[in-house]
């Protein structure tokens, strides 16, 4: 054995034990049964995976996955000004900026999210200072809603776009711009013609890391949304803490790591074609 692979070897390790094997107890979970009170019976069944293809469920999966995709594309369209801008800003305002961008992941994620419901809640200063300016509201539905799930989505997940692009941008060759200026290209032509099609591969790797953990999650829907907005993510999360139906959410779940691990493997695809 080489050296190297010793080395490995502990990586492996806890690759298997701690990623793997629990992905497979979820797998074998998902084709069991529901007990009465709640346990896992070991009665074989694919009636699991039959119900989370139902109209009821296809449903909350389609609003979750319209949610994460409408996430993806405003983080996309807003990472590319960002990164934009950062990548040909000064040496200086570059660490600014990169420091801006990492600093709200030094704060929990719940936190975060808390700060946002203060600030549109009871007592906040948007409802106060629409109180004070006689705008009438209703506080219900301003502090619960879509439009305030999507802009937790979109803060939270905004980073995971603009880091790959500015990684892109920094590596950029500027010149094309200023030959497409010369040339008479307008701003949307040099956008579309030149500049975008030099990030394909950071666009994508930056969409992927949006979309994957838009897509199941429950924590920012939960919180900004209340009982209005039952998505995936809190679907799967309902069946095991509330339901305690573990075979159910499994299947839930299952069947969402193979759509994600095949848009992973369609994105490895197109890289390889690239390459060739």
């Amino acid at each position: 054995m080489k050296l190297r692979d010793l080395f490995l070897l502990p990586a492996a390790l806890w690759f298997a034990v701690f990623i793997l094997l629990p992905l497979l107890i979820v797998v074998v979970v998902s084709f069991a049964t529901r007990g009465t009170y709640g346990g896992v019976e070991w009665a074989w069944t694919l009636q699991n995976y039959a119900r989370a293809f139902s109209p009821r469920y296809l449903g909350i999966f389609f609003e979750s996955f319209q949610l994460a995709l409408v996430t993806t594309v405003v983080c996309l369209v807003v990472g590319v000004l960002i990164s934009w801008s950062m990548a040909t800003a000064s040496a200086k305002l570059r660490q600014i900026y990169l420091m801006a961008m990492v600093l709200p992941f030094l704060t929990n994620l719940v936190i975060r999210i808390y700060a946002v419901r203060m600030f549109v809640g009871a007592e906040g200063p948007l409802q106060t200072g629409l109180t004070i300016l006689g705008v009438p509201f209703d506080p219900y539905a301003l502090t619960q809603n879509k439009v305030l799930v999507l802009y937790g989505m979109v803060t939270t997940y905004l980073p995971f776009m603009v880091l790959p692009l500015y990684g892109a941008f920094e590596k950029f060759d500027f010149s094309l711009v200023e030959a497409a200026q010369d040339l008479g290209a307008g701003i949307w032509k040099i956008l579309f013609s030149v500049i975008l099609p030099n990030l394909k591969t950071a666009l994508w790797a930056g969409s992927l890391l949006v979309f994957i953990p838009s897509l199941g999650e429950y924590v920012i829907p939960d919180l900004l949304g209340g009982a209005k907005n039952m998505l995936y993510g809190n679907l799967i999360t309902e069946q095991f803490l509330k339901s305690r139906d573990w075979p159910f959410g499994a299947a839930l779940s299952v069947l969402m790591m193979v759509l994600l691990l095949g848009l992973a493997a369609l994105f490895r695809l197109r890289e390889a074609r690239h390459g060739k």
